[in-house]
Protein backbone atom coordinates (compact mmCIF):
# COMPACT_ATOMS: atom_id res chain seq x y z
CA UNK A 1 0.00 0.00 0.00
CA UNK A 2 2.65 2.61 0.73
CA UNK A 3 4.78 1.33 -2.09
CA UNK A 4 1.80 2.18 -4.21
CA UNK A 5 1.17 5.58 -2.54
CA UNK A 6 4.69 6.65 -2.84
CA UNK A 7 4.86 6.20 -6.96
CA UNK A 8 1.59 7.60 -7.20
CA UNK A 9 2.92 10.84 -5.28
CA UNK A 10 6.55 10.49 -7.38
CA UNK A 11 3.99 10.81 -10.64
CA UNK A 12 2.18 13.70 -9.20
CA UNK A 13 4.81 15.30 -8.28
CA UNK A 14 6.15 14.97 -11.96
CA UNK A 15 3.09 16.22 -13.59
CA UNK A 16 3.38 18.91 -11.68
CA UNK A 17 6.71 19.56 -12.13
CA UNK A 18 6.24 19.07 -15.78
CA UNK A 19 3.55 21.28 -16.25
CA UNK A 20 5.31 24.35 -14.37
CA UNK A 21 8.37 24.06 -17.03
CA UNK A 22 6.32 23.88 -19.84
CA UNK A 23 4.22 27.20 -18.16
CA UNK A 24 7.69 28.71 -17.86
CA UNK A 25 8.95 27.91 -21.15
CA UNK A 26 5.56 28.99 -22.71
CA UNK A 27 5.70 32.48 -20.63
CA UNK A 28 9.45 32.73 -22.26
CA UNK A 29 8.47 32.42 -25.60
CA UNK A 30 5.83 34.58 -25.36
CA UNK A 31 8.47 37.44 -23.70
CA UNK A 32 10.73 36.58 -26.57
CA UNK A 33 8.16 36.89 -29.55
CA UNK A 34 7.26 40.29 -27.62
CA UNK A 35 10.61 41.29 -27.33
CA UNK A 36 10.97 40.73 -31.36
CA UNK A 37 8.06 42.42 -31.83
CA UNK A 38 8.74 45.39 -30.33
CA UNK A 39 12.71 45.61 -31.76
CA UNK A 40 10.90 45.19 -35.36
CA UNK A 41 8.51 47.99 -35.10
CA UNK A 42 11.36 49.94 -33.61
CA UNK A 43 13.48 48.89 -36.64
CA UNK A 44 10.77 50.71 -38.95
CA UNK A 45 10.03 53.29 -37.09
CA UNK A 46 13.63 54.08 -37.47
CA UNK A 47 13.35 53.73 -41.17
CA UNK A 48 11.13 56.11 -41.49
CA UNK A 49 12.77 58.48 -39.59
CA UNK A 50 15.38 57.90 -41.88
CA UNK A 51 13.34 58.16 -45.24
CA UNK A 52 11.44 61.63 -43.71
CA UNK A 53 15.31 62.96 -43.33
CA UNK A 54 16.46 61.88 -46.58
CA UNK A 55 13.16 63.53 -47.98
CA UNK A 56 13.99 66.67 -45.94
CA UNK A 57 17.44 67.09 -46.98
CA UNK A 58 16.24 66.94 -50.62
CA UNK A 59 13.78 69.25 -49.98
CA UNK A 60 16.38 71.56 -48.61
CA UNK A 61 18.98 71.48 -51.21
CA UNK A 62 16.48 71.40 -54.38
CA UNK A 63 16.93 67.81 -55.19
CA UNK A 64 13.18 67.19 -55.19
CA UNK A 65 12.44 69.50 -57.72
CA UNK A 66 12.92 68.57 -60.98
Amino acid sequence: MDSQNLSYNAGQAKGQAEEKTSNMMDKASNAAQSAQDSMQQAGQQMQAKAHEAVEAVKDATGMNKQ
